[in-house]
């Protein structure tokens, strides 16, 4: 098929029928993140989500932290985590322009350091517990006497139990870099939903909109989160057991005389319950997040920001989510109650059974290969964020019919039967699921 880019260069203007070299379902940050390194291969892009940047992205805290977000048992995840932690300052660098030095356009991303904190001595054991397999996989955590960790954080409580420096998580202002993707992208968005898959001769050839037109395109990658189940025209036979695990997080407002509050990412435990306070260069801070997974009833919506896209699951704030964040979040710097609250937000993450994103092909029953023209990217969880530099750099690579063989654990059908021999549709076919 002839692609046909469209200034500006590198994307393709909205209208009702278009052909692009990649078109991105979901414009999330890792959508974004996605089309942005497709778009910087040269190839021309197409970015379709009908309320970009409103989802899971809006919400999150933007903590990069491979070192802190190490669970039990996820070695697979640790190591693709860790690769994307180092792709991160290049990452955030080719955002500003090649600038380095923060002369650029600003992307949020910092790396001062994370320090953990115990409120308890049951939590110290936790985190002590925790120290040792970190440190088994060859991750950096220090401790700290409590002194030292008030003499770098003064309004920590004098009451924690203990303190870790970790000088390997970092963070960055998801917002801000949503916000500078989307302007590198300008043009290439189409404000539609995807309604499903175009197939012809077996292989993907682009999106049909739900507003009745269609994007054609020699790759077409599914990035648009919890959605990506319920799209029209997936491969038959493929199973995508993505799960809404819902969050709640805050944003408030530090006052002058408390200014800086903190300068480095407390992430506590307190009482076996975690949280996190992430401090911002504008004045704010972020306490997140709960992580619960029963849906409130009604579709709520957040205190302040946008509105979350109709029918996304998770919307509503929790009352009882806020008062647990506020409270275990002054045990650890008691400062907080004086904060200004701004913003409660609540969104829903996609989890999978496994925590692990569905990223790269699926395989094709009729070939023996993968089918062609299609790649997911989701399932991506509370690492979204830190994980969209390796999303792009990996995607890049498949679209470059490459494939690195670390990553296989994470191909999007390995919780699917054995797949059945797909149907030729030309136009989206309904999701057939196995048992």
């Amino acid at each position: 098929m002839t692609m046909t880019p469209q200034p500006p260069a590198g994307c393709t203007a909205a209208r009702p029928d278009i052909s692009a070299d990649v078109a991105v379902i979901g414009g999330g940050i890792i959508g974004h993140g996605i089309a942005w390194e497709a778009r910087e291969s040269g190839r021309s892009v197409v970015i379709i989500d009908d309320a970009p940047g409103t989802g899971a992205s809006w919400a999150a805290a933007g903590m990069l932290a491979p070192v802190s977000e190490l669970h039990y048992q996820e070695e697979e995840l640790l190591e693709l985590m860790l690769h994307s932690s180092g792709l991160w300052p290049a990452f955030a660098a080719g955002l500003q322009g090649g600038v380095r030095d923060g002369a650029g356009p600003d992307t949020g991303y910092l790396t001062t350091s994370t320090l953990a904190v115990g409120a308890d001595a049951a939590d110290r054991r936790a985190l002590a517990d925790l120290r040792g397999v970190q440190r088994s996989s060859g991750l950096t955590v220090e401790p700290l006497t409590v002194r030292e960790a008030r003499a770098r954080e003064p309004l920590l409580s004098p009451g924690i139990s203990c303190a870790f420096d970790i000088p390997a998580d970092h963070q960055v202002d998801p917002r801000k870099l949503l916000a500078l993707l989307a302007e590198s992208l300008a043009g290439c968005a189409v404000r539609e939903r995807a309604a499903g898959l175009l197939w012809e001769d077996g292989r993907v050839t682009g999106v049909g909109l739900a507003g009745g037109g269609t994007v054609h395109a020699g790759e077409t990658i599914i990035a648009n989160g919890l959605e990506a189940a319920s799209l029209g025209g997936l491969p038959a036979g493929l199973r995508l057991p993505l799960r809404p695990v819902y969050g709640d997080i805050l944003r408030l407002r530090v006052p002058a005389y408390l200014q800086p509050m903190l300068t480095s990412t407390v992430r506590g435990m307190v009482h076996g319950v975690p949280v996190y306070i992430v401090p911002r260069q504008d004045g704010t801070v972020v306490i997140g997040a709960t992580q619960r997974e029963d849906a409130l009833a009604g579709a709520g919506n957040d205190h302040a920001g946008p509105a979350a896209p109709e029918g996304l699951p998770g919307s509503a704030v929790s009352a009882g989510g806020v008062y647990q964040l506020l409270r275990d979040a002054q045990v650890l710097v008691p400062a907080v109650a004086e904060l200004e609250l701004l913003e409660a937000t609540a969104r829903a993450r996609p989890g999978t059974p496994d925590n692990a994103p569905l990223l790269g092909r699926v395989a094709d029953a009729g070939t023996g290969g993968d089918v062609q023209g299609l790649i997911i990217a989701t399932g991506f969880f509370r690492h979204g964020v830190l994980l969209t530099p390796a999303a792009a750099s990996i995607c890049r690579q498949l679209l470059d019919g490459t494939a690195d063989p670390r990553w296989a654990p994470f191909r999007p059908d390995r919780f699917s039967g054995p797949p059945a021999t797909p149907a030729k549709l030309p136009t989206p076919a309904p999701i057939k699921e196995t048992a």
